[in-house]
């Protein structure tokens, strides 16, 4: 690329090379500036051990003619500026050093237990992030949330800690304390010891990530004396070969830093955030403002959304470890050129697994297997003849083509017998392709429709060294019309480097409401932000007249946990104005009558060190220039010869119609049929000019190919739909703890595509929209929604609210879908706030029943209608507003399905949807029938604490492939709140069988098409009208749940309870449910303090809670040994305590406090729980399963949660 462009430089400068390094998981790729100011570009492998220890050290030799035993003249390099995935790799692979967490007393576990939830909802068994700490150790010290030190620090205990870690050999610490934010005495001065003692690396709280939240700073901490060490060896690695040269690392958050200030938690994202960087400052000198970055590499695609501004997240959740930080808010989906293609015996899958830089593709000769790269190449779109010769033991080999198209014929061999599709390999490799584009599609989706944004109003930025085979159609399944791909867009990730400023940012959490009396101690938090990150800024060679600063406020509701950054003033109302536009904007509503709540703020302070992306790669002016040649491709389903053009040679002017391959010297441009590309600006501008065509013909018999396809646009639809609920709901249920799920049905009712929001949702919706049905199938119209929540009807409790829109076709004659939100209600009215009695006896005591209630009648919302029947009720709705709030967010999400259902009818025809909605069923149901036929019959008897019994007889019938599921014998309806509607009973019956296909599959109705299900009218598992049923929901359903891997044998019990705890008084109301043990199976250990079965839901930060809430978390921590013990031992409950400040009803829904978890095969049970307060006089009160209890200040209410069975006999 020498020659292209000359590059902004200070006369002193000239005569020395400047190198941007991106080293990636598969590629590094470099960006060299010679002493004459031109650029140059060199790609090589990230690992390849024959040739070289390291890819970046090796390229700089590269450049400089260096031997690779030789020494590298540093004296020639004015400066080197890398992003790397040194730290992100240790993370991955969990290499990094070894950790001592020091914590405060009473949270040793505070880390692990997190914030309850499991990563993978259908997993039996489950397996949480391997923890970066070898040793934690206890600390006896406690400041509350004002900062009154309630335990003084023990520094004595301390070092007696300290030295038995630093006995051990480990040498970096993290200390984490509790409100450490804000209140930091306590970390400094054990730090110190630290120091003093010789730990080379001390990671305080305060420093990692100075805001709220225990959890997510305290994870931050971790994992920055988890890999800052090794950071560290890297740069004197790299050092050591450069001798004085400068150096500086790309962060997380888009800014460089010396490599002496480069720490571990600001490295995750470094490589991508150089291409964020390029991408966003290329396309701005194009004349592009609002852009879709699209980076496709080896492993996988990053996606973000820029308009102006860098979106950056403080929360982020990276390799199982949350990183509270600030860093660019970029989606990852594992989608690379080197994601593995494989076919699984009914469907074309690609990735989630990657070939990774070794093996490798199949193409790169180390024996690797087929992968996204190979359908290019298979396809003709990579050419070897175009492609770096690097490959073979001694580099100098092309890609092999031959072990491409044997793999891929043996693919299609395999593909024919397994389902009878004959198709030719390339055809295969095209449908692979297929795949993969629509999932890095679906990745852009989610930045953009999730917050609002039109994509059909962005260009797509394309970069990355797969990035330009694959943007044409990529666009297309957006519906984007315009790509911009910058003349070094296969190493843009390398040139943001050198675009990039040096950036120093601050945050610091306030908690304050927005108010005049307010803003001087605000401002006072943002002078000394702002005097810290000047300081580094100018501490690295940074002239003052080249600074910017910026200063952000997040405001949040109060009462919510949504905070959205507004740029600072002195002005409360300009602030309050700012957050409330934005508000409205993302979430169609505001809430004006709600307190702003100063958040966090943030200072950035930006040091310019580049002119930007500067002048354009100059084009020549002629004749348009002729194809180099032309080869044999793959196109619009038939081979064609296709012209190839390089880059280089094009004209000012030149148009490139498609098919075409533009070849530069960092990577292959695909130029799609229907697509046009010229010269623009640095780069290529490739633009639809022949509208798309939406309808694709495919027929209506399965397409393996299709299946997959139609699998994942369903999915991402109910998705979609999940979404919009979320962003123009009210509530912080639905808002912010997601307790909602979307999904859509077939004309009969039938499940296609259900988002897995909650568990006990799945698998029970259906039955309201078959009530729906039978009570209106010959009066519905277009426009017509319905709401129900009737337990008796396809309900699970009260407060599950289920709105359903039919879709009718073009004609609005005939339904040809359905589309169903359920979302939990904050009240829905009942004897209790919240309604969630724990004594109910009838269902009119816990909350307004609805029954089939027409909410829009032909377009017309009847409001006043439905909120007098919310406020009519025996026990009415308490804030009706909230809840009408809430319904037309249910009826947007709905509006949405509908929408994209019929983009997909407008796609690929009526008849083509209506036979895959079938197709997909068809998949889910034979995937479970391969379950069932390992399976053996059995039957189980699970007792509750109050003495009723849930009975479950299953027969497998492994001929048919089939099972039948009978509930008879289980106890007769309860005059108690224990009853379960029999949609939860279905719901659960589909969680288990769906755990048992252990492989990623579509939940819908196929799921149980295998399966008979029998519940006995009247029974405590489908009760009628009007049986309280609260607490089935939350509590029977993980009996049932139990009851049946019982019969089936395959793992013992989990804990058996959801564990529900409510407090409050008329200030004050909280409620959570808390997790447990999960059961052991036959070749695993059950999972300590985790949520299991039929709810996921998350538990309020330790921080978060005492800041909103008058009371002291004083433990919480796992109950160890309590696990049930076996061949494979039973996950431990845990040990909470809550001291009260003030007085408060302590209100306790719960169960297997009397009857322990099961064991399985031998395996001894695990434990009850127990409940019990026990007051400031020194007394204890003991409390039952179900109970009530008002505490006085200094009284502690304690939990102690069940664990889950052994499994095997003990050895």
């Amino acid at each position: 690329m020498q020659g292209d462009r000359v590059t902004k430089r200070n006369k002193e400068d000239h005569g020395m090379w400047e190198f941007w390094i991106d080293r990636g998981g598969t590629f590094t790729d470099i960006v060299a500036c010679s002493p004459e100011c031109t650029l140059h570009t060199h790609k090589l492998l990230s690992e390849n051990p024959e040739q070289y220890k390291d890819a970046a050290l090796a390229g700089i030799r590269h450049f400089l003619c260096t031997g690779m035993e030789e020494s590298i003249p540093g004296e020639k390099i004015r400066c080197v500026k890398m992003g790397t995935t040194v730290a992100t790799n240790a993370l991955l692979e969990r290499k990094g050093d070894r950790v001592a967490l020091f914590i405060t007393k009473g949270f040793r576990d505070a880390l692990r237990i997190a914030y309850q939830n499991r990563p993978k909802l259908f997993a039996r068994e489950i397996v949480l992030p391997e923890l970066l700490y070898e040793q934690v150790i206890e600390v006896e010290e406690r400041v509350d949330r004002d900062g009154r030190v309630l335990v003084p620090l023990n520094e004595d205990a301390l070092e007696v800690g300290l030295k038995d870690a630093f006995d051990r050999g480990i040498r970096a610490c993290a200390i984490v304390f509790m409100h450490g934010y804000q209140y930091k005495d306590h970390e400094q001065k054990a730090a110190a010891l630290a120091q003093r003692f010789g730990f080379t690396q001390v990671s305080t709280s305060h420093e990692a990530s100075p805001l709220i939240k225990l959890v997510g700073r305290g994870d931050t901490a971790v994992v920055d004396a988890y890999l800052s060490p090794i950071l560290r060896r890297y740069v004197n690695q790299v050092a050591g070969e450069l001798g004085n040269v400068r150096i500086q690392f790309m962060q997380s958050n888009g800014g460089l830093t010396e490599a002496t200030l480069f720490q571990g938690k600001d490295a995750i994202l470094s490589g991508p955030a150089g291409g964020i960087v390029a991408a966003t400052a290329t396309a701005a000198s194009a004349g592009f403002d609002k852009l879709i970055t699209f980076d496709m590499g080896g492993t996988s695609t990053d996606v973000a959304h820029f308009a102006g501004t860098y979106d950056r997240a403080f929360d982020t959740l990276v390799a199982g470890v949350r990183i509270r930080a600030p860093m660019m808010e970029i989606h990852t989906v594992a989608a690379g050129g080197g994601s593995i293609c494989f076919f699984d015996g009914a469907r074309y899958r690609v990735g989630p697994e990657s070939a990774g830089a070794n093996p490798g593709p199949a193409a790169y000769r180390r024996g690797g297997p087929l992968t996204v790269t190979d359908c290019n190449v298979m396809m003709g779109r990579l050419q070897p003849g175009l492609f770096p010769a690097v490959f073979g033991p001694n580099q100098d080999e092309q890609l092999d083509v031959q072990a491409v198209r044997e793999k891929f014929l043996e693919l299609a061999k395999r593909i024919e017998k397994d389902t009878g599709d004959a198709r030719p390999p390339e055809a295969v490799a095209e449908g692979f392709l297929m795949i993969a584009v629509q999932n890095m599609a679906n990745a852009v989706k989610k930045i953009s429709v999730q917050r609002g944004y039109d994509v059909t109003r962005y260009t797509l930025v394309s970069f990355g060294g797969a990035g330009g085979q694959h943007a044409c159609r990529v666009a297309d399944a957006l519906g984007m019309t315009s790509i911009f791909i910058h003349a070094f867009g296969g190493v843009l990730s390398a040139y943001g480097m050198g675009l990039a400023d040096v950036r120093a940012l601050r945050e610091c959490t306030v908690e304050l409401v927005v108010s005049a009396e307010h803003i001087h101690p605000i401002a006072t938090i943002f002078d000394k932000l702002e005097k810290e990150a000047m300081s580094e800024v100018t501490g690295q060679q940074v002239d003052a007249n080249c600074m910017e600063v910026q200063k952000s406020l997040m405001i949040r509701y109060q009462g919510t946990d949504t905070a959205l950054s507004v740029p600072f003033s002195s002005s409360c109302e300009d602030m309050a104005k700012a957050f409330e536009d934005k508000y409205h904007q993302q979430f169609g509503f505001a809430m004006p009558e709600r307190q702003l709540i100063a958040d966090t703020a943030v200072v950035e302070v930006i040091g310019r060190t580049f002119g930007g992306a500067g002048d354009a790669f100059k084009a020549s002016e002629g004749a348009p220039s002729e194809p180099q040649e032309h080869v044999h491709a793959f196109f619009e389903g038939e081979w064609q010869d296709v012209p190839v053009f390089a880059r280089t040679k094009l004209v000012s002017g030149q148009r490139v119609h498609g098919p075409a391959l533009i070849l530069e010297d960092t990577g292959t441009n695909v130029v799609e049929y229907g697509w046009e590309a010229v010269l623009h600006a640095g780069g290529l501008l490739i633009s639809r000019t022949t509208p798309l065509s939406r309808k694709v013909a495919i027929g209506t018999e399965c397409d393996p190919i299709y299946l997959e396809v139609f699998n994942n646009l369903f999915m991402s639809i109910a998705e979609q739909m999940g979404y919009t609920l979320q962003n123009t709901s009210y509530s912080v249920n639905m808002k912010e703890r997601l307790d909602f799920s979307c999904a859509i049905f077939d004309p009969l009712g039938n499940l296609i595509a259900n988002a897995p929001h909650m568990p006990v949702h799945l698998g029970s919706m259906g039955e309201s929209i078959r009530e729906v049905i039978r009570q209106n199938q010959s009066s519905m119209q277009a426009g017509d929604v319905y709401v129900l929540n009737d337990p008796y009807r396809g309900g699970t409790h009260l407060p599950d609210v289920t709105v359903v829109s039919p879709v009718f076709d073009e004609g609005k004659k005939n339904v040809i879908f359905y589309v169903g939100s359920r979302g939990h209600h904050a009240d829905i009215g009942g004897i209790t706030p919240a309604s969630m009695p724990p004594n109910s006896k009838t269902v009119d005591e816990e909350g307004v029943l609805i029954t089939n209630f027409k909410l829009v009648d032909g377009n017309t919302f009847q409001e006043d209608a439905f909120r007098n029947l919310l406020t009519s009720a025996k026990f009415p709705a308490r804030d009706p507003d909230t809840n009408l709030a809430d319904i037309r967010a249910q009826i947007a999400a709905n509006e949405k399905g509908i929408r994209e259902l019929r983009k997909m009818v407008d796609s690929f025809g009526l008849e083509t949807v209506q036979a895959y909605m079938k197709h997909v069923q068809d998949n889910a149901e034979e995937a479970v029938r391969r379950a069932i036929g390992a399976l053996k019959s059995g039957s189980f008897v699970y007792e509750l604490d109050d003495g009723s019994k849930v009975c479950v007889q299953i027969d497998v019938d492994s001929k048919a492939r089939s099972a039948k599921v009978d509930f008879t014998g289980t106890s007769a309806q309860l005059e108690s709140n224990f009853n379960a509607p029999s949609a939860v009973c279905r719901a659960a019956v589909m969680y288990v069988f769906r755990t048992l296909v252990e492989d990623e599959i579509p939940m819908n109705e196929g799921c149980l098409k295998a399966i008979d299900i029998i519940i006995p009218v009247g029974t405590m598992l489908n009760p009628v009208y009007p049986a309280a049923v609260v607490a089935g929901n939350v509590e029977t359903s993980q009996v049932v749940t139990d009851a049946l891997y019982g019969a089936l044998g395959v793992m013992a019990a989990a804990q058996g309870t959801m564990n529900n705890l409510t407090f409050g008084n008329k200030r004050y109301q909280y409620y959570e449910t808390v997790c447990g043990g999960s059961g052991a199976g036959p070749t695993f250990n059950g999972t300590d303090a985790v949520h299991t079965h039929m709810t996921n839901s998350r538990m309020t930060d330790p921080e978060v809670l005492e800041l909103r809430y008058p009371v002291i978390l004083e433990n919480f921590e796992v109950r160890r040994g309590s696990g049930g013990i076996g061949k494979f031992k039973g996950g431990d409950g845990i040990t909470r305590r809550i001291r009260f400040l003030e007085e408060m009803e302590v209100i306790i829904l719960s169960n297997r406090r009397l009857v322990p978890p099961y064991g399985m095969a031998g395996g001894h049970p695990g434990e009850c729980g127990k409940n019990w307060v026990e007051r400031s006089d020194g007394k204890r009160r003991d409390l039952g399963s179900c109970d009530s209890i008002i505490v006085q200040p200094g009284d502690v209410f304690v939990m102690q949660t069940p664990s889950g069975g052994g499994f095997g006999n003990p050895q």
